[in-house]
Formats: structure tokens, C-alpha cells, sequence
């Protein structure tokens, strides 16, 4: 399931609903909650990543103090780079990684995006920043990103990689993780088009990947989509790969603060599975 297909729930700073407002609300009150699960102080960094297509702006997150952690590379949702993503980006840096979260439009624009995606007219406009993303640039971006951690002194590079996506961020994690060995764990919170017909389908890269997998799947692309779970599932156990699959009982979206659907048992239960998943594979 695609982004295109069941809308996220966001809305522009200038047009919010009265539901979004208060979520939003919650999730500004959630930056102190998520400073409570730091477990560590973190260093926060806005830093250009220099790539074969241009220069990806990015946010950079790490422990505070000396040491090296292992890396992980955070691919966001449409709407790319922004608060709740750094949020994210800086509790799970709190936890003892190094994590870089891309504007993955950069080739079009800097972020944050200022777009309503409710509203069709803006809808429309990430039509071309999305075709700007073919499977070849993603892999170029996967590449630079991979080797731009690895050129951090906090990167522990003995230790392989993590990346994670959300909603079209899932198919990019599949894709960097064939794109690098680097790469030890890739987990996909209600990714979008994980297995289609095409013969670039992100299932189908599978067998090139060294990597455990954690798939969770939103309860409405579920609904839509029953078959994709059962072809997931086929291509890992054909590649012998460790895997968790779970559909959990919240909609497409519900990992991220400031959708209508955010859910937060069920991203705290999602976060768990992803830290652990981590602390298992990322040697």
C-alpha cells in the first residue's frame, strides 16, 4: 500500500484540522517524553551529504560523549524530513546509535516541505518530487549515506547498519539494503508497495540482502492487501533471512505523532520490536 492510496492524515501548518491541531499539540508535549526515554544526552546536527546527484541536506543524531555506536539510517514518509522525524531520530539516537534522517527530496528541495498533502493541489506537486526518486537514485543516495556514516568518528564501523522506513520509506529501505552489505537490519513501519507486480517490486530484491528483517504492516493495507504479507513472508523464508511480520491494529500511518492515526500503544510496541530487532542484528 502506497501513500497515494490511503492518505496519511497531514496537514499544513496553515490549514490543520481541528483533530490534527490537537494530535500536533500532543506530539509538541511528546518532545519531553521523548527526551524521558533518552538514555543519554544527544548532540543534534543539520549536515549535507555530498552524493552523485547534488547535496542531500539531512539530520545527524548521535550520543553525547565519547564512543561509537552503530548507525542507522532513518527514511522518512512523503512528507520527508521534519519535527517529528528529528524527534524520532534523536530518541533512538538516545539509545545508543548514530542516526541520519534524509530529506530524500533534496534534489528538488530543501526541507521541510511546505505542502499540505490533504489538499489536492499540493497533492499533485509531489508527483514530480517522487519521480526525481527512481530505483537508481536511491540506491546512489543509499550508497553516499552509508559511506558518509561510516566516515563519522562516532560510527562504530564494526558493527553493520540499520536502516527503517515508513510508509514510501519502506521500499527505500529494501533498496539500500541491496544496495550495501552494510546493511544488517532493515524495518518497515506501514511500508507502501512492498510487493507488486512489477519486476522492480521491493520483495523481489530480498534474496540480494544479507539482513534481518521487521515488517509491520498497518491493518488497512492489510484489509487491501492480504496477499503481500504471504508473499513477504515467502521471499525471506526463500532467502533463509531472520524475520518478524506482524499486522498491527492500528491504520497506515500510525507510527508517526502528528497523523490522525497515530496510534500509541501500538508505535511504542513497534519501537520496541525495532530496538530489539536492532540489538539482535546490528554485530
Amino acid at each position: 500500500m502506497c501513500d497515494d492510496d490511503i492518505d496519511p492524515g497531514f496537514a499544513d501548518d496553515a490549514a490543520v484540522s481541528r483533530r490534527a491541531f490537537s494530535l500536533m499539540t500532543v506530539a509538541a508535549a511528546g518532545v519531553a517524553t521523548t527526551a524521558a526515554h533518552a538514555a543519554v544526552a544527544v548532540v543534534e546536527k543539520d549536515v549535507t551529504i555530498k552524493t552523485a546527484d547534488g547535496n542531500a541536506d539531512a539530520a545527524l543524531f548521535y550520543p553525547q560523549g565519547k564512543g561509537s555506536w552503530p548507525a542507522v539510517i532513518m527514511w522518512p514518509d512523503i512528507m520527508t524530513l521534519r519535527p517529528a522525524f528529528r524527534e524520532m531520530g534523536k530518541r533512538l539516537a538516545g539509545e545508543g546509535y548514530v542516526v541520519l534522517v534524509p530529506n530524500f527530496y533534496y534534489r528538488t528541495q530543501k526541507a521541510p516541505i511546505a505542502l499540505n498533502y490533504s489538499n489536492p493541489e499540493d497533492r499533485a506537486k509531489f508527483g514530480p518530487m517522487r519521480a526525481a526518486l527512481t530505483d537508481e537514485a536511491v540506491d546512489r543516495d543509499a550508497i553516499a549515506f552509508v559511506a558518509f556514516l561510516d566516515a563519522q568518528p562516532q560510527t562504530d564501523k564494526r558493527r553493520k547498519i540499520g536502516v527503517q522506513g515508513y510508509c514510501m520509506g519502506g521500499p527505500l529501505s529494501f533498496r539500500t539494503a541491496a544496495a550495501s552489505a552494510r546493511i544488517g537490519a532493515v524495518s518497515s513501519f506501514h511500508g507502501g508497495g512492498l510487493v507488486t507486480t512489477a519486476a522492480n517490486s521491493p520483495h523481489l530484491l530480498v534474496p540480494k540482502t544479507k539482513a534481518d528483517y521487521l515488517i509491520c504492516v498497518a491493518q488497512n493495507d492489510d484489509a487491501r492487501e492480504p496477499a503481500a504479507k504471504d508473499a513477504l513472508t515467502a521471499a525471506f523464508q526463500a532467502a533463509k533471512l531472520p524475520h518478524k511480520l506482524e499486522v498491527y491494529a492500528a491504520d497506515h500511518g500510525w507510527m508517526v505523532k502528528g497523523s490522525q492515526v497515530y496510534n500509541e500503544a501500538e508505535a511504542e510496541r513497534g519501537w520496541r520490536e525495532m530496538v530489539a530487532q536492532y540489538k539482535r542484528a546490528l554485530r
